[in-house]
């Protein structure tokens, strides 16, 4: 019987991480989950599945990043599936130009765009054959949405350095990207829920996305060999809008 897959999931204390973390498990994978500051979430997630364990890092910091993937290999001895889904945010206007700073830029571009090439090239030393790499971008990265114009910016980055990784480490490593959409998280349920209906009201499947919609794509890009280099929205159509007609706010 041959030894069950290991996944590493940054991010995933919480959110569009915690139901990729749940997908994974359920599917047989023995899971790396992840987060920088939340490590009682972290913590008893990974304790509800088999096998699992949690890892402390910050993807930014490039010690932790290679500490991370360097702890998954010694506690299940290989990595067979990175999940890049690390990543910070903030919500300003894309009008509002002078309410973001450097720092802003910095620390956004620093965990979403560093931290994943980090973690990305610490896990390309260690895995065999057949292994991947699926980053969490946004429809913001190809469309004028999302959280702020640094966030779009970070994902737009992210959606050219899976096309570049995915040609640098093949054939051994294939390297893919997941865009989601709008999506029902623990945010939009907070504080959020009537600009959440009315992007669901104008999607063309008619509601959000869940976690669980991410985690079924991830499951089927592993089961599909010959798909590398690609960014795959899964967004229940709203990159239909054109840019006029599109929400401003709507991609996560």
């Amino acid at each position: 019987m041959s030894a069950p897959r290991v996944a590493i999931v940054t991010g995933s204390s919480s959110g569009i991480g915690e139901g990729i973390a749940r997908g994974l498990a359920a599917d047989g994978f023995t899971v790396v989950v992840n987060s920088a500051t939340s490590v009682d979430a972290g913590e008893r997630l990974a304790a509800e599945f088999p096998g699992a364990s949690y890892v402390q890092a910050d993807v930014a910091d490039p010690a932790d990043a290679v500490r991370l993937v360097e702890t998954a290999v010694q506690r299940h001895g290989r990595l067979d599936l990175l999940v890049n889904n690390a990543g910070v945010a903030r919500p300003v206007p894309h009008a509002d130009l002078e309410a973001i700073t450097a720092d802003d830029w910095h620390r956004i571009l620093g965990v979403n765009v560093v931290g994943t090439w980090q973690v990305s090239v610490a896990a390309v030393k260690v895995m065999e054959p057949g292994s991947q790499i699926i980053n969490i971008t946004s429809v913001g990265g190809s469309r004028p949405l999302g959280s702020s114009i640094p966030y779009a910016v970070s994902k737009a980055a992210l959606d050219h350095l899976t096309r570049l990784l995915a040609k640098a480490v093949g054939p051994d490593v294939r390297v893919n990207a997941i865009a989601p959409g709008p999506l029902q998280t623990r945010l939009t349920s907070a504080g959020l829920a009537q600009r959440a209906s009315r992007t669901a009201a104008m999607t063309p499947l008619g509601r959000l996305g869940q976690p669980s919609d991410i985690a079924a794509m991830i499951l089927a890009l592993t089961k599909i060999p010959f798909v590398t280099g690609e960014v795959i929205n899964v967004d229940g159509g709203i990159n239909l809008f054109t840019h006029m007609d599109a929400p401003r706010d709507t991609a996560p």
